[in-house]
Formats: C-alpha cells, sequence, structure tokens
C-alpha cells in the first residue's frame, strides 16, 4: 500500500461516515444542519465514498511488487 491509496482510503472511511450519520439525521426526523443540507452530504458522500475506494484499490494493484 501506498501513501496514496492510504490518503484515499482515509478519504473513503470520512465519507462512509458521513453518509451514515446523514441516514441516521435524516431518518430521526429533525436533522441538526437541516434536511437540504444533510441530503446534500449524504447525496456527495455516497459517490465519493466509492471513487475513492476504487482509485484506492486501483492504485494499490498498480504499485504491486512481486
Amino acid at each position: 500500500m501506498t501513501p496514496k491509496s492510504g490518503l484515499f482510503l482515509a478519504v473513503t472511511c470520512i465519507a462512509a461516515i458521513a453518509g451514515v450519520g446523514s441516514v441516521f439525521e435524516l431518518t430521526s426526523g429533525d436533522p441538526d444542519l437541516g434536511t437540504l443540507p444533510t441530503g446534500i452530504v449524504l447525496a456527495l458522500s455516497i459517490p465519493a465514498t466509492v471513487i475513492c475506494f476504487m482509485a484506492a484499490v486501483k492504485d494499490t494493484r498498480e504499485n504491486q511488487q512481486w
């Protein structure tokens, strides 16, 4: 694993946590930040999680040494 893929994985974790938190906030009935901003965070965190995870996997595979 390279530092670059580690950074991608860190962003993946943060985005996933933000997405889960947004779901809990929206299902609680009264989000602290409001429905629209919480929905925007959720909408942005899902693709960010997937994209950063895929980038980390790609970077790790490209830099594997046998």
